[in-house]
């Protein structure tokens, strides 16, 4: 069966939407970039400007481009957002207004994943949000009487018909649909907005053209929303040498997304590639041999063979790195027979089908999205993009296969903070103000306690920069925790790994202590001797007094003047001008806050120093090159000053 409506304009389609459903619009839109920014934009306006109707919108994780602040950061950042995303980049509206406070009193946007930091300052937002795990949010979603489904898809015609892939994002929309039917509740009218750069996946995410009843075809589209790629620091990638290590040949990976997890992909391909000098470096960030005592029996040190299989609610660029590198390989089927086969390497290599890459929604760089084309072209099978229940959880009529398929199972995720007793803090802060959210993570660190050979890493710095000084990620204690300490596993920091599973309070305060920096060390083992969990009479060795960034840049040395650990290890969005002004802007920016920080800008712009490389280029970049104003005059000596100071052999 055909689809009955098919529209060019989006505002034709918007018009026929709002006929058809009436006044009250309950609205379902994909995560990430499956929003069809445009449709939504259209339905928002019109909403907006009748108060006899109204709009409410379930969705998580709004695309935005970032918001351009005053001074340098805006000369800066102005130039490279245009380049990056085009100018015909379109934002959802309503996320712009919900930032600032701003939607109309009949417009309600509930997320359950919000970009990360961009909706600390909204109280609507911060109001609106539904804390919920990933593979809660379908069932949710059917109380709330959806009437309207609208996701970004790819077409393809052909003998048989047109069909449609969701593409990047079957992770909720199968999922709802078929719990919204088996609940009795009428069918939402579901939209497909056909995006032509949207690579086409098969399997799960195709469905026949009937799946929907509104196409949506513009004659011209924006560019799929990029994410820009991003630097890794020191301690990032001593904290990915050390994960890298955990990680066992023939098993199953799960990685998020951010720099840590750049540093864990760019560990494992050195891992893979340059091995002795990895063994080296990670001696060397090691000398206590914690870190290889654990991976002697739960992880491994020797290159990839059988190679390792990818299970990862989102699919990132990381996992192209690591298939291109020979890592990921592994291939899983769909049936226990043949699984069983392959786990016990009987398998005939010629077998056909398998995948050795299942996820649920996709987001990065354009290349990506060029690499999963590119695939789905050449191995049909290799990628298996489906409902989250498949992919973030064990449950259901195929537990033994996905079991199975998961063995050996690493997952790898980022949060904010820990506790000594083995909390995790990844989404809220002590006062209850939302920064992400829970999304997948607690179901992939229950996940690992459920199967009999998984394990859980939750990845942290153990520092970061506040109010212009140093504050410790790792706590006594902390209001808010994603993940409850009964379930800790394996904490990693850029000093080490600490094995918190089975440990009783005091082991893991221990263990905890040991991976964090020097510099908070001797008030945090205070502050748990004073509550009883670890024995007064304990001594802070004296190897962990040596956690300092000094010590990470030592042992990184060697890597480090083999090119083998640039800043931005997967290749920059940045011209070479941008990145040399980066430094010094950052240098700027984290003094700014503070009393002490801002004597240091003025003592360096006092007395910048002697001339260095690029200097002019990087004023001419910024505009600044021939100041014309008292404001310009200033930033021009700021920016000098910093540039020179970042250059400096004594440059912090």
């Amino acid at each position: 069966m055909s689809i009955a409506h098919h529209f060019t304009d989006t505002g034709d389609c918007a018009g026929h939407i709002l006929q058809a459903l009436g006044p009250d619009l309950r609205v379902a839109a994909p995560l990430g970039l499956g929003k069809p920014h445009g449709l939504l934009n259209a339905l928002y306006r019109r909403i907006a400007a009748d108060t006899s109707r109204s709009l409410r919108l379930y969705t998580a994780l709004s695309l935005t481009r970032p918001p351009l602040q005053r001074g340098l950061q805006a000369r800066f950042l102005g130039p490279f957002l245009q380049r990056h995303f085009g100018a015909d980049q379109v934002d959802p509206q309503y996320a712009l207004d919900q930032a600032r406070d701003a939607l109309p009193s009949n417009v309600a946007v509930h997320e359950f994943y919000l970009q990360s930091g961009m909706m600390l300052h909204s109280r609507d937002a911060q109001c609106s949000y539904i804390s919920q795990n990933y593979t809660h949010v379908a069932r949710d979603l059917v109380a709330q009487n959806i009437n309207l489904v609208v996701q970004l898809v790819a077409r393809r015609d052909g003998s048989d018909g047109v069909r449609y892939s969701l593409s990047c994002n079957p992770d909720l929309t199968l999922d709802f649909l078929r719990q919204n039917q088996a609940a009795g509740r009428q069918r939402p009218l579901c939209v497909a907005v056909v995006h032509p750069d949207l690579p086409y996946l098969g399997g799960a995410a195709e469905v026949e053209e009937d799946y929907f009843d509104v196409e949506l075809r513009p004659p011209s589209s924006p560019s799929l929303f990029a994410l820009p790629r991003l630097a890794v620091d020191a301690a990032e990638y001593a904290l990915g040498m050390h994960a890298s290590a955990l990680v066992k040949d023939g098993g199953c990976l799960q990685i998020g997304i951010g720099a840590l997890s750049d540093a864990l992909v760019k560990a494992l391909l050195l891992r893979q590639q340059e091995n002795i000098l990895w063994r080296r470096t990670l001696v060397a960030l090691d000398p206590g041999g914690a870190t290889h005592a654990l991976a002697s029996w739960q992880g491994g040190l020797a290159p990839f063979k059988t190679g390792l299989y990818g299970a990862s609610e989102m699919v990132m660029d990381g996992f192209m790195h690591l298939q291109r590198a020979g890592i990921l390989k592994r291939r899983s089927w769909s049936t226990l027979a043949l699984e069983r086969a392959s786990a016990a390497g009987s398998l005939n290599p010629e077998t056909p089908g398998g995948h050795y890459l299942r996820g649920a929604f996709f987001l990065g760089t354009r290349e990506l999205y060029e690499w999963l084309r590119a695939t789905e072209a050449a191995d049909p099978d290799a990628i298996d993009m489906g409902p989250v229940s498949r992919v973030n959880q064990l449950y259901g009529p195929y537990q033994s296969l996905t079991m199975l398929q998961r063995r050996d199972a690493r997952f790898f995720n980022t949060c904010m903070m820990a506790t000594l007793l083995g909390a995790a803090v990844s989404d809220t802060l002590d006062d209850g103000g939302v920064v992400s959210g829970v999304g997948g993570q607690y179901n992939f660190v229950a996940m690992a306690h459920e199967l009999p050979d998984g394990r859980s890493a939750l990845l942290l710095r153990s520092t970061r920069q506040r109010h212009g000084g140093i504050a410790s990620n790792i706590h006594w204690n902390y209001g808010q925790t994603t993940i409850p300490r009964h379930l800790r596993d394996i904490c990693i920091s850029e000093y080490g790994i600490a094995d918190l599973r089975g440990k009783s309070d005091s082991e893991c305060v221990e263990a905890m202590l040991s991976i964090c920096d020097a510099r908070f060390i001797d008030v945090l083992a205070a502050q748990a001797k004073s509550h009883g969990k670890l024995a007064a009479d304990f001594c802070i060795p004296d190897a962990w007094r040596r956690h300092r960034p000094e010590f990470l840049h030592e042992a990184l040395a060697p890597l480090r003047r083999k090119g083998l650990l640039p800043d931005f290890p997967f290749g920059s969005d940045f011209t070479e001008v941008e990145q040399h002004l980066l430094p010094a802007l950052n240098w700027l920016q984290a003094r700014a806050p503070s009393v002490r920080g801002k004597l240091a800008i003025l003592h360096a712009s006092l007395r910048p120093g002697a001339r260095v490389d690029g200097e002019h280029e990087a004023l001419q970049r910024m505009g600044l090159a021939k100041p014309a104003t008292v404001k310009e005059r200033l930033w021009h000596r700021l920016l000098l000053a910093a540039l020179r100071h970042q250059q400096a052999p004594s440059g912090d």
